[in-house]
């Protein structure tokens, strides 16, 4: 009889989670619309895309399940909802530093998203040289009956944070986590590397973008008039 009652129980709580985890499904469509919508506009409107490229993804219910007990949290559906902050993640990868400042702050003006939290690990790397932007966030995911706020985590790096993370997270998990001193080392200069690379690149771009303001700017000062150049003074556009 408890047998039964304890599969009873089990399948129960089974059903329940594929509910709530659809909660926070929901919650990424939407981030993940509105991400592509900044992506088209950029795209279409102006001249320069910074999304590189954009992923997504739930976490499952046994690492849900892993991380309660880790914490030494209740394992409940209210204890999910207020203790775990990640269970959908975002990541958006850009091409320069700047890039990602400036995604950020357009995401947190949509006046439908609170930022519950906001970590810079740009500014300041964690102590193994990890690098991104962290951005918790509620999105209101709009039920039949209700209207339900929704944590999703955003992340935002550039193409050389995300490929350093994503070796990194490989070579722990070669080294069940048990990575040796001389490798964390590494991984840490690698993650300098990295960090000055964008800082180049970043420098290199807003030269390019100079030239190209200083180019734009001669076209425009020859303008034709019936089939007829003009040109302005050199200090025609100086206010």
């Amino acid at each position: 009889m408890m047998e039964i009652m304890a599969a009873e129980a089990i399948k129960r709580f089974k059903t329940e989670m594929t509910r709530f985890l659809m909660m926070y499904k929901f919650a990424l469509d939407e981030m993940s619309t509105k991400i592509d919508i900044l992506k088209q506009e950029f795209e279409y409107i102006h001249d320069y895309n910074p999304i590189e490229h954009v992923e997504s993804r739930i976490k499952s219910p046994e690492s849900i399940l892993r991380k309660l007990r880790k914490k030494g949290f209740e394992l409940s559906l209210p204890s999910i909802r207020e203790n775990i902050n990640d269970i959908a993640g975002i990541r958006i990868v850009c091409s320069f530093i700047s890039d990602i400042y400036k995604i950020s702050e357009m995401l947190q003006n949509q006046k439908d998203i609170k930022v519950i939290q906001c970590k810079d690990y740009i500014k300041n790397p964690k102590p193994n040289g990890y690098q991104s932007l962290h951005l918790i966030v509620e999105v209101p995911v709009f039920m039949s009956d209700r209207i339900e706020n929704v944590k999703v985590e955003v992340q935002i790096r550039t193409i050389g944070m995300d490929f350093w993370a994503s070796l990194e997270h490989k070579i722990y998990y070669k080294c069940n986590k048990e990575v040796p001193e001389k490798l964390r080392e590494e991984l840490r200069d690698a993650a300098n590397t990295v960090r000055q690379l964008d800082m180049k690149m970043e420098q290199i771009n807003k030269e390019i973008s100079e030239i190209k303001d200083s180019s734009s700017l001669e076209e425009i000062q020859e303008i034709v008039i019936n089939n007829q150049k003009f040109y302005l003074p050199k200090d025609f556009f100086k206010f």
